[in-house]
């Protein structure tokens, strides 16, 4: 039976996880986290916050791709890192 983690999910298989934006020292943090059923769905999800971030960063004319989103659960532990520089593919600089 997949079951969450005490105090992670509130749904049987359902996991919370939080999504932080760290560099150099600097971080956000994600105060509320999200619900998911799986840690490949939360991969999926930080890709596609990687890539919003940098779209959103794009449309003010600057770009910061030393930015990294680790993904903990509810305990604190790192489960997933991605560096914005691995959410895109540059080309013709």
């Amino acid at each position: 039976m997949n079951r969450s983690l005490p105090g992670c999910g509130s749904e049987l298989g359902r996991v919370r996880y939080f999504f932080h934006l760290r560099a150099d020292g600097e971080q956000l943090l994600d105060p509320d986290g999200r619900e998911l059923p799986s840690l490949e769905a939360a991969q999926a999800a930080t890709l596609r916050e990687a890539r919003a971030l940098i779209s959103h960063d794009a449309l003010a004319g600057h770009i910061r791709l030393d930015q990294r989103l680790d993904v903990e659960t509810g305990d604190g532990r790192v489960v997933h890192s991605l560096s914005l520089t691995d959410a895109v593919t540059i080309t013709g600089l």
